[in-house]
Order: C-alpha cells, then sequence, then structure tokens
C-alpha cells in the first residue's frame, strides 16, 4: 500500500486541526520568557517548564492582552488558556493565549483584593498619612533574611552611596507561615530601639522577587498594620519592579526593588559633597561682595575724617543757610499776620455784635412766654385757685365736701367760702350753692 505523500502545508494544516480538536482551550503553567509588545499591540513570549526544560512559543493579540491586570515579565510563573495551534510559516508548535493570570492567583488574589478593600475602608492606605523620608538619615534599619540577596544589595548600595549612614539589621523570615510573625516581631524591636534612644530615622522592608505565594508574608494583615503604625517612615522595596504587595500600600514610600529603597533612603554622599561644595562658593562669594562693600564705605569715610576743617566748614556753611531761611520766613509771617490783624479785629467786633443782638431776640421771647404763663394774668382773667382747709388744690366738684370751707384766691385777693351744695357734671341740680364770706 502506498503511503500518501503530504504537501507541508496541508500536514502543518492537518496537524493545527487535530491539536486544536484535541487540545481546544487548555490551560498551560509555566514561566515567562522573552516577553515582548508589536507595534500592532500584540504580545509574543516563550513559555517555559518552572525546571527550565521544555518551552513553548505563545502569541497574545492586542484584545487579550488588554484584559490581563498585571504586566508580564521575565520569570514571572503564570497559567495561561488558549488554542494549540502550528505557525504555519515555520511549522511551529505555538498558543494562542486568551487569558492570563499568575500562577496560584485565584484564591489568593480574591484574598489579597478582599483584605486591600477592608484596609482601604480603614483609611490605612490614604495618601494624607503618608510621612515625608528624610534625605539625611543618620541612621536605617533594615528588616529581611539575612540570608537574603536583597540585604546585600541594601548593604553594598548604601556602603557605596551614603558610607557615613549607620544600618541596624533587624533580621526576620521573609517567606513562609512563619513569617509573618517574624516581620511584625522585627518591626517592634525596632521600634523599641528608637524609643530607647538609638533614634532611627528611616526603616527599610524588603526582600527580593518572587511568586504571589512567596511574597504572601507581606500581604498578611498583621504586617501590613505594623508597618502603617510604625512612628518611623518605612519604605518597602519587596520583590521586583511588577510586585505588588499591601505592605506596599501601608508603607511611606514605595521601591520597586530593595536596591531602589537604599537609592531612595539616601542621598549620595559624593553629590552631596558636590552640593556642599557649590553652596560653599555661593556663600564665599557673597561674603567677598559684602567686604569690599564695606572696605568702600571704610575708604569713603576714611577720606572724609582726613579732612576735618572741609567737613566742618561745609556744616557751618549749612547751617548759616538755614539761620538765613529761618530769618527771613520769620519776617515773612509777621509781616502778614501785621496785615490781617485789622481785617480780623472788624471780623470780630461784627461777629460779637450779630451775637449779642441774637441774644437780646432770644431773651424777649422768653419773657413774652415767661409773662403769658404767669397765674396772676389768669387770674386777672376772671379764673379762681380754690384749696381746702389743709391746703390742697381742689380742681373736681367731688373734692369738696358740703359744709366744708374753701379758700378762694381771686386777682385782688382772697375769700373764704363754706360749700353748702355742690352738682356733678353729669347731674341736674334742682338748687345751686351759697358761700358765706368772712
Amino acid at each position: 500500500m502506498t503511503s500518501r505523500v503530504w504537501g507541508v502545508s496541508a500536514l502543518i494544516n492537518a496537524i493545527s486541526d487535530s491539536l486544536a480538536a484535541r487540545f481546544a482551550q487548555c490551560v498551560v503553567r509555566g514561566e515567562i520568557s522573552g516577553f515582548t509588545r508589536a507595534a500592532s499591540g500584540h504580545g509574543y513570549f516563550t513559555l517555559k517548564d518552572e525546571n527550565g526544560g521544555a518551552s513553548m512559543r505563545c502569541a497574545v493579540f492586542r484584545r487579550a492582552l488588554s484584559q490581563v491586570d498585571f504586566t508580564p515579565g521575565e520569570g514571572m510563573l503564570v497559567e495561561v488558556r488558549g488554542n494549540l495551534s502550528v505557525y504555519e510559516a515555520r511549522g511551529e508548535l505555538q498558543m494562542v493565549v486568551e487569558g492570563m493570570q499568575r500562577a496560584g492567583a485565584g484564591a489568593l488574589y480574591e484574598q489579597f483584593l478582599r483584605l486591600k478593600s477592608k484596609l482601604e475602608a480603614e483609611g490605612l492606605f490614604d495618601p494624607s498619612r503618608k510621612r515625608p523620608i528624610g534625605q539625611f538619615p543618620r541612621r536605617v534599619a533594615v528588616v529581611t533574611s539575612l540570608a537574603a540577596a536583597a540585604l546585600r544589595d541594601v548593604l553594598t548600595t548604601l556602603r557605596r552611596r551614603s558610607p557615613h549612614v549607620e544600618i541596624v539589621v533587624a533580621p526576620c523570615s521573609v517567606q513562609g507561615s512563619e513569617a509573618p510573625a517574624q516581620i511584625v516581631s522585627a518591626l517592634a524591636q525596632v521600634v523599641l530601639s528608637h524609643h530607647a534612644g538609638t533614634v532611627i530615622d528611616t526603616v527599610i522592608v524588603c526582600r527580593g522577587g518572587g511568586s504571589l505565594e512567596d511574597l504572601w508574608a507581606f500581604n498578611d494583615e498583621r504586617v501590613v498594620r505594623a508597618i502603617a503604625q510604625c512612628p518611623v517612615p518605612v519604605i518597602s522595596g519587596v520583590g521586583h519592579e511588577t510586585d505588588v504587595t499591601l505592605a506596599d500600600f501601608a508603607a511611606d514610600l514605595r521601591a520597586p526593588t530593595p536596591t531602589a529603597a537604599a537609592e531612595l533612603v539616601a542621598q549620595a554622599q559624593a553629590q552631596a559633597l558636590r552640593d556642599l561644595a557649590a553652596i560653599a562658593s555661593v556663600m564665599g562669594q557673597r561674603v567677598g561682595q559684602r567686604l569690599d562693600n564695606l572696605a568702600q564705605r571704610l575708604d569713603q569715610a576714611a577720606m572724609r575724617l582726613a579732612r576735618p576743617a572741609q567737613a566742618l566748614s561745609r556744616q557751618q556753611h549749612g547751617l548759616a543757610l538755614l539761620e538765613h531761611r529761618m530769618l527771613g520766613a520769620s519776617q515773612r509771617h509777621v509781616g502778614l499776620a501785621a496785615q490781617a490783624l485789622p481785617i480780623w479785629q472788624s471780623r470780630l467786633v461784627r461777629a460779637v455784635s450779630q451775637q449779642k443782638s441774637q441774644a437780646h431776640q432770644r431773651l424777649d421771647a422768653l419773657q413774652n412766654r415767661l409773662h403769658a404763663l404767669d397765674p396772676q394774668r389768669v387770674l386777672e382773667r376772671g379764673y379762681a385757685w380754690l384749696s381746702d382747709a389743709q391746703g390742697h388744690t381742689v380742681t373736681k366738684a367731688s373734692q369738696a365736701a358740703i359744709g366744708s370751707t374753701m379758700d378762694v384766691v381771686l386777682a385782688d385777693g382772697r375769700l373764704q367760702v363754706e360749700v353748702s351744695d355742690r352738682s356733678m357734671a353729669a347731674e341736674h341740680p334742682s338748687s345751686g350753692a351759697t358761700t358765706s364770706t368772712e
């Protein structure tokens, strides 16, 4: 029986169809290597076994890549979901990725998001809580593992950039179930030393990169709260640039790597010395300028003092000129006053006469009003003033009892009368009152 002879494209298509039918929507776990993003927005990378064995080329189109909630990076352990196919141009096996997530990120990532929401609602990540990092620390504490490469990176960077800074290492485990409690304990030791007199200016909490599981200690609620409550400003340098932990949100400053944390904690000594030299140069120039100005003023003063007679002559001339001006001004004022005196005298006489005439007019008006209000004038018009035996003025008929004696004052004399009858304004008496004189 003769074997079928395949064309290259036909065989590749047949293999591709078989793969698609056999491995539709499969999920593969591996490490990313050589990730690149093309101008079209599509991503290309190689997915390798964790132990560095087999590898497979992968392509993720722009639409699917836009839905990935992290930035794929070198060595990142991921789980990709997609379809197997054969790249026809080269006959290579490849996977068209439709979804990607960090390996193990399912339950852990959900737990991460829940705790993040909780602590964020409490205000632990509020930017207003962030404190500035001092630019020139004297002592820095490093919280990490003694065996961690991150510690070596931090120590090397600080010794190179700022050898004058004292470094205090608070050792702890940074991975595993015991790590959270040890990190909290190390931070507590730093705070205790700080309050005991060993003043710490900045704390660096750091470790190298790893998977979500490797970094999980820095997502532990105890660690996050300890960082947020630390009285000393904290820099978080956990993982690589693409790694994000809750410790990063709680810290006062996040560094992308442990080395970057060491660079951020203190200014480079060489740069600081250059800045000081520049400041010293500017200060020297300004002091020199100030001294030159003072020297010029001193020279001018010395020249003036060298010829005191000339200075005294100038002062005497100035005094004589001022005296002459003062005499001239006083004479002018006296002349003007003499000319104005008759005019002011005439005005004063007129003003006094006018005020006197007005005063007489007001006095006459007041006398006329007083004369009109004189009680004697009222009596002359036929009125009388009655009072009872006790001297009380009687103004109403009801005040005069029948048989009582009344004192009547008239315009030309007084009468004493006896009340024999009385009538009110509302009454209609049948007989009149009689009076008797004494």
